[in-house]
């Protein structure tokens, strides 16, 4: 096109690798990264996810290693799920000291202060997902009244005593997932009281029910029967989520979330846009699988379609990114 006698060609600017790198809008870095992991209780091997092939249940010893590979990469956080031995209808192993995600939390800081030591740089922010659902025997994420439903009120205080525990254990972050209404305030007084301002929580602010989840049941060994839908958010409700994330911003939230990632890219950008905190977004079990599954059938080029997956996420204003990827993406960055 031409105005005024200036030609316009925007594929000045494509024409080369070099010059692409210069002119990218967007750029991914390890430090954006978070890695799930999941800790198991009475394993001796690792536990390959058969839904989400290169995952694996960790024993003890092979999560401490999984660590020290994420430090060592610079990625900027692990997020921990433990998966007990015993499940109970109050979820009890979840606040217990020695329990499996307890012992997982103590593991990870363990790993990360020793590739500090080493390397002399920060390392990964240890985090911890604050829900009951991988302990309870009935797989919702709190506890249920005598008609089978989700008791939000005596949820929350589960939850207060949960998040004391992993910041007893040396949680950084804790991570309320549940979507019960007021789990932030009631997280952040219980923090406060037991001498824990410090740890930050982050906020699964808009967290829709979704298939999208399905490999994770397996990755937890889900008790679950039927769905979370009376509490997790409807697919079709976009302000909704931006109405949750206001909420939890008002509570005191640290860093809030909205997972899935890749179906909500429009309420994603909505909280990134109201937010005057960190926001993250989850790229979950069946994002995961779906892309393996292509790639694996040769349909698509895997790291072309990872990569692009995840800088869709950022292009839409996640600062953080949640993503079973991270440590194979971290290898792949300039």
């Amino acid at each position: 096109m031409s105005t005024s006698g200036i030609v316009h060609r925007p594929r000045r600017l494509r024409v080369t690798p070099r010059m692409r790198r210069l002119v990218a809008e967007q750029r991914l870095h390890a430090a954006d990264l978070v890695l799930p992991l999941f800790v198991k209780e009475g394993i001796s091997e690792p536990v390959p996810i058969s839904s989400m092939p290169g995952q694996v249940q960790h024993t003890e010893a092979s999560l401490h290693d999984a660590v020290a590979a994420a430090a060592r990469a610079g990625l900027g956080g692990v997020m921990l799920f433990g998966i007990p031995a015993v499940r109970d209808a109050r979820g009890s192993q979840a606040e217990a000291p020695d329990g499996i995600l307890q012992r997982g939390i103590r593991i990870a800081r363990g790993a990360v202060a020793r590739v500090e030591a080493e390397t002399g740089r920060p390392g990964p922010v240890v985090m911890a997902d604050t829900c009951l659902d991988e302990f309870t025997d009935h797989g919702h994420c709190g506890v249920l009244t005598d008609d089978g439903t989700v008791d939000n009120d005596a949820t929350l205080e589960r939850y207060g005593a949960m998040a004391v525990a992993q910041a007893e254990a040396g949680a950084e972050v804790v991570a309320p997932s549940g979507m019960m209404d007021g789990q932030v305030a009631v997280i952040r007084d219980a923090l406060d009281d037991a001498g824990f301002a410090d740890t930050s929580i982050l906020a699964y602010s808009a967290k829709y029910a979704s298939p999208f989840y399905g490999p994770f049941r397996e990755a937890v060994d889900s008790e679950l029967q039927g769905d979370r839908r009376t509490y997790q958010m409807d697919a079709a409700n976009a302000r909704e989520g931006l109405r949750e994330a206001d909420l939890d911003l008002a509570e005191g939230a640290d860093m809030v979330m909205v997972k899935p990632a890749g179906s909500y890219l429009d309420v994603l950008r909505g909280v990134a846009d109201r937010s005057d905190v960190p926001v993250a977004a989850y790229q979950v079990s069946g994002e995961y699988a779906m892309i393996e599954a292509a790639a694996a059938n040769g349909w698509i080029d895997r790291r072309a379609s990872v990569l692009e997956s995840v800088l869709g996420i950022k292009r839409a204003g996640a600062d953080v990114i949640l993503t079973y990827w991270a440590l194979e993406i971290s290898s792949w960055l300039d």
